[in-house]
């Protein structure tokens, strides 16, 4: 029996892809598709596949051409899979025509024309770009701007801020360039929100009573009961309201998560993580002191994502220990906030007046997890244990520090009409909750 294997992503799967599956399969007797998983496609900077994995997969098992289907994870994987399978021939697209000519040494390449005047490329480029309006007043715009390039599907429409000192000449000479949220609204299909957490509830329910949807920088808001307002009305709408927080769509924290979870490092019985950058407050006019974020709204979000999702939301203490730049202002230069659950504990530091060391540590009963500063868009982790000889180390590539992964969510949702954040509804509300016990001292301590 001759085997034949092929490989492909086979996103919006059209009849290209299947031609090419019907003439692999003519090749041979058996064919085997292999098809890229979702991590690894992020590895090789596809970030713009529409489908996830698992309705890729079906697509190709309702073809009826593949007698066997595998999954792509990692690079050298199809020698392992031609030995493995005692392939005959590996077969692919024209269009890398010598690229795979290293295989000829463990079987037959063929390469086959590819059919003419169809691509996902071309069918995802058809699509019409979803509008991003950018609103706020950070330098971080410049990077949303710089990585919707990355994005099939997304283009941005313009900026809403109320100070320019800051953007890029791309986004100062913007289209729509505007002071006024409505006027950016109605250029836009979408919204990017990264205006003054204050400002986040009135700034949402206007987008989305205008019918826009919203990714908004976390939080969303500093009440509860304001997000589970702005909930109801996203899904009364039929609107997206999605958290943008690069840090969970980095491959490295999402293997970390993972890792922990499987059991890598026994229990965890302790996460600490500290987030902190030096703003110089003294240099800011009051004037825009009112659009800078505190250090809890700034850092809060990222610092407390790996607790929630390691430890879960059920914690039974929390404490916030924090410094005011002045009396009377919400503007805090450092707090630190622990956390007691029944079998664990945690901890985070966050700062914008105090420099420290950003790193991550996650604790077990068996070893630990060490990532270095900055680990919020960290490409490298550590698992360590007793015996040093054990330990291992992991490196994950990490492209435009994870915003671009996070559009393509936003994009995914929007298109499936369901929300397909890496922070979930709950991970969202319990980061509100911890911010607005800050504003409300609760479980507060100044120092």
């Amino acid at each position: 029996m001759k085997k034949v294997i092929t490989y492909g992503t086979f996103d919006l799967l059209h009849h290209g892809h299947i031609r090419l599956l019907q003439r692999a399969k003519a090749l041979g007797d058996y064919l085997i598709v292999g098809v890229t998983a979702d991590s690894f496609d992020l590895a090789r900077g596809k970030i713009n596949v529409q489908q996830p994995l698992m309705e890729r997969i079906e697509a190709v098992r309702h073809t009826g051409l593949a007698d066997k289907i595998v999954i792509e994870e990692y690079e050298g994987q199809k020698i392992d899979d031609i030995r493995r399978y005692d392939i005959d021939i590996f077969t692919v697209g024209s269009d890398w025509v010598g690229r795979f000519d290293y295989l000829k040494e463990y079987c037959d390449v063929v390469y086959l024309e590819r059919t003419e005047g169809v691509s996902s490329s071309d069918i995802r480029a058809e699509q019409t770009p979803l509008r991003l309006g950018l609103v706020g007043e950070s330098p971080i715009l410049n990077k949303i701007e710089r990585e919707s390039h990355f994005v099939n599907g997304l283009t941005i429409s313009g900026v809403c801020t109320h100070c320019d000192l800051f953007l890029s000449d791309t986004l100062k000479n913007s289209v729509c360039k505007t002071t006024e949220l409505d006027k950016l609204l109605d250029t836009s299909d979408a919204i990017f929100l990264l205006s003054n957490p204050r400002n986040h509830y009135q700034d949402i329910k206007q987008a989305l009573n205008r019918g826009k949807h919203v990714l908004c920088e976390s939080p969303i808001a500093i009440d509860t009961s304001h997000l589970a307002e702005l909930r109801q009305l996203a899904r009364k709408r039929k609107l997206i309201l999605m958290d943008s927080l690069k840090t969970a769509y980095s491959t490295a924290f999402c293997r970390l998560v993972l890792l922990a979870k499987s059991g890598a490092i026994g229990s965890v019985v302790s996460v600490d993580a500290t987030c902190t950058s030096l703003h110089n407050f003294e240099l800011t006019s009051d004037k825009h002191l009112a659009h800078v974020w505190n250090s809890i709204c700034a850092w809060g979000p990222t610092a407390m994502l790996p607790i929630f999702q390691l430890l879960g939301i059920d914690y039974t203490q929390k404490a916030i220990v924090t410094h005011l730049l002045k009396p009377g202002t919400d503007i805090d230069t450092f707090t630190k906030i622990s956390f007691v659950y029944p079998n664990a504990v945690a901890s985070c530091k966050v700062g914008q007046g105090v420099k420290s060391e950003g790193e991550l540590i996650v604790s077990g009963t068996k070893g630990y997890i060490y990532v270095p500063a900055p680990w919020w868009k960290t490409d490298y982790f550590e698992v360590r244990y007793e015996d040093p000889k054990d330990n291992k180390r992991y490196f994950y590539q990490l492209d435009g520090e994870g915003i671009r992964y996070g559009l393509v969510s936003f994009l995914r949702s929007i298109n499936r009409e369901r929300n397909l954040s890496y922070v979930s509804d709950e991970t969202s509300r319990k980061i509100v909750e911890v911010i607005q016990s800050f504003y409300e001292q609760q479980d507060t301590f100044f120092i």
